[in-house]
């Protein structure tokens, strides 16, 4: 699963133009934190941190895990 979401991270932020930055200001979530999923290395985001993210990115958590 951690694959579709660094996969649809980098997709929707792709699409918006959003540099890793911007979706983490926008998350308030740290710029590391937001690496590490994009990239795969946090295998495995809570909740909360998918959902401030799908925020910043103007999408549904869902749109992130499928």
């Amino acid at each position: 699963m951690s694959n579709k979401i660094s996969a649809n991270l980098k997709k929707y932020r792709s699409k918006k133009g959003y540099s890793l930055e911007k979706v983490a200001r926008s998350a308030d979530l740290s710029l590391n934190t937001i690496i590490k999923v994009e990239n795969g290395i946090n295998k495995n985001p809570t909740i909360e941190t998918l959902t401030k993210i799908a925020k910043a990115l103007g999408v549904g958590v869902d749109d992130l895990i499928k």
